[in-house]
């Protein structure tokens, strides 16, 4: 046998040994073997680079360092999911899947939801080539080198994997792990860590993957996304993921009616403390991904899937004090300020009172002992009193009529759940707060400033505003504490680097109150530029898809205002992009304007996203469901038989894909 035909055969028994060790969980060959069969292969390979493989099982064993991790726009977005917290709160998605798709049977996929860190990887040709983690959904972190390490995660696939597709799971830390490594640290005269998510989170972020390849983390898929999949159900791609290498769970069941759904979550809300790693509680998925894509999503989640949260964890203990804290839009939000508790492994000492109704309705008082909850919500929140511990001299809660920040007399609105301090242009929180979201990463995107770099060059008189970025220079910021030459020269260039941002984000960063991420996207498309949205009337605001009353008086608001006006003048003058790009005007007409569409069925020359797109960029609207106001229905293979019959019944045009396709 040849030296390259030794390496090989190495390679691939070493793989065999590490699916059925690390992913079945039936070593067929001792530790103390493969350890052996594994130096083998290494020696073979450093006497042999020329034989180097990016997928060879000593790639594991880590050792490459990465100094800065690179940002990676997701190719499909990573969306959150909505929560439900009992039976009504299924019945209701239900029945709006029912409306969506009409009269057809469902069934529904039901899974243990792993509460550890998001990864998407990345696989062409069969091969690892990407890892990325969440980041906010729309962008991650690339962590290939750290998650090669993990021995549940396959380099190379094997059976009749598409071509190109993306897998996202969870990275875990098991009980049993996490146990050890906290041993360890104990051992070594180090504090524990305090849990096993924050613990695997943290560790996709080290920058020696050789440290990373010591810790006991666990890979569990779950979703796979691409085009021509040759894929029909969620079902499916839980065994086909199985078949092509990946750990994949066994946990999980096909149910026909929630009722199923709830004898699924009330057996695992019981037997999730027998598992052996962190569940926090169930997804349950339309199981057909045709009706997935019918359904589509919400500007934040998926409409065909939802997470059942098991009960929360509550404790209790001592609220101490309530203070204020002032947002960048000037709302004000009460702050529970509470003796140090350990919730769900970690040590809580804030909680949100979310506003003064909240406040007055559970009658929450300085000195109370209260229930404090961590269910859905990151930030626990507190849900009852203990009237029974009140001290006999508590006094109730007067909510503050000043802003603690600038002495300005707040103001309560009709519809307004808040309180808001109106001195949008002098109290500093707001000042530094809509900086601090205007550098954000869905916003400007700035590299090398973070918010307390913010907080500092206003207190120092440096900023007054976003626009006041843009003329910052190396000198004026070297003199800063913990501001060397390069952190400076870095956020300079990173200033710079953000004019090539696209208008959408820029629009976005501006702050204008309920414009959102998904608003500013329908303002740009429709408007193109800044100049013909800021001279816009409520009624042309009004028209554009999305756009309600509220959000329209808003922007008129923003560019009625001359301050803002002048940052956004001095923003163009420092070349910000403030107009769609060439490529997106040129991808851009109004042939659709004032149709709404609605796709239903599987296309051949397009997918159904592609179609949706060409809607929108040709001026149209894009809606889930047929009404009086629909004007085509575009219709592909298997489209559902009760969304014909709606069109037929309200007389709204049919066309194929290629009518469609004629039509632009």
């Amino acid at each position: 046998m040849s030296i390259k035909q030794t390496i090989e055969t190495l390679r691939e028994e070493l793989r065999v040994h590490n699916h059925n060790y690390y992913v079945l969980d039936n070593a067929m060959i001792s530790d103390f073997d493969f350890d052996m069969r594994l130096k083998e292969l290494q020696v073979l390979e450093e006497k042999h680079p020329e034989f180097y493989d990016a997928t060879s099982p000593t790639l594991r064993v880590g050792g490459a360092v990465t100094k800065n991790f690179d940002t990676i726009v997701h190719e499909h977005r990573m969306y959150s999911l909505e929560n439900s917290y009992s039976k009504e709160d299924l019945d209701d998605w239900e029945k709006r899947i029912q409306k969506n798709l009409g009269d057809v049977p469902l069934e529904f996929t039901c899974e243990l939801k792993y509460d550890g860190a998001s990864i998407s990887l990345t696989y062409e040709n069969g091969q690892l080539v990407k890892a990325v983690t969440r980041g906010d959904g729309y962008q991650g972190d690339e962590v290939t080198t750290n998650i090669k390490t993990i021995k549940s995660v396959p380099l190379k696939l094997k059976g009749d994997y598409p071509p190109k597709f993306d897998i996202r799971g969870e990275i875990i830390l098991p009980f049993e792990g996490f146990a050890q490594m906290n041993k360890e640290r104990v051992e070594n005269g180090e504090d524990p860590y305090m849990n096993p998510r924050n613990t695997a989170s943290g560790s996709l972020k080290l920058q020696d993957s050789a440290l990373v390849a010591q810790r006991p983390l666990d890979c569990l898929l779950y979703s796979i996304v691409g085009s021509k999949l040759n894929i029909e159900s969620q079902f499916e791609v839980l065994e086909k993921a199985r078949q092509w290498g990946f750990k994949v769970p066994t946990i999980a069941k096909l149910c026909k009616t929630t009722d199923e759904v709830m004898e699924f979550v009330a057996h695992w809300d019981v037997h999730r403390h027998d598992l052996p790693y962190e569940t926090d509680g169930v997804v349950i998925k339309v199981n057909n991904l045709q009706h997935q894509e019918e359904l589509g999503y919400t500007s934040k989640s998926p409409r065909w899937a939802m997470a059942y949260k098991f009960k929360a964890e509550q404790v209790t203990t001592v609220l101490n004090e309530i203070t204020y804290q002032v947002g960048r839009t000037g709302a004000i939000t009460p702050v529970a300020n509470l003796e140090a508790v350990l919730l769900a492994g970690t040590t809580v000492k804030r909680a949100s009172l979310h506003n003064a109704d909240q406040i007055e309705k559970l009658d929450i008082r300085e000195g109370d002992t209260v229930f404090v909850e961590k269910g859905g919500e990151i930030i626990p929140k507190i849900i009852a009193v203990d009237f029974d511990k009140r001290a006999v001299d508590s006094q109730p809660t007067n909510y503050i009529t000043h802003c603690p920040e600038c002495e300005t007399e707040l103001v309560r609105t009709d519809g307004d759940a808040k309180h808001f301090c109106t001195n949008f242009y002098g109290c500093p929180p707001q000042i530094t707060g809509r900086i601090q979201h205007f550098i954000s990463r869905k916003a400007m995107d700035i590299e090398g400033l973070g918010g307390e770099t913010v907080e500092l060059l206003f207190k120092e008189g440096l900023i007054k505003n976003y626009a006041d970025l843009f003329t910052l220079t190396k000198e004026q910021l070297m003199p800063l504490e913990r501001m060397a030459e390069k952190s400076a020269e870095n956020l300079v260039s990173g200033v710079k680097k953000s004019t090539e941002i696209p208008f959408e984000r820029v629009l976005f960063a501006l702050g204008i109150r309920f414009v959102g991420e998904t608003v500013a996207k329908k303002l740009a498309k429709a408007y193109k530029n800044i100049d013909t949205l800021m001279v816009a009337t409520e009624e042309e605001l009004v028209a554009v898809d999305e756009i309600g009353e509220r959000i329209a008086k808003s922007v008129l608001e923003f560019f009625q205002n001359e301050k803002n006006v002048e940052a956004v003048n001095r923003l163009k003058s420092y070349e910000v992009q403030f107009s769609l790009s060439e490529e997106q005007l040129e991808n851009q007409t109004d042939k659709l304007k004032g149709q709404t569409f609605v796709v239903s069925g599987v296309f051949e020359k397009v997918s159904r996203t592609e179609l949706k797109k060409l809607i929108e960029d040709n001026g149209g609207k894009v809606a889930s469901s047929i009404s009086s106001k629909t004007t085509y229905v575009v219709a592909g293979d298997k489209m559902g038989p009760s969304k014909r019959t709606k069109a037929e019944s309200l007389n709204v045009s049919i066309i194929t894909e290629d009518d469609f396709l004629i039509m632009i």
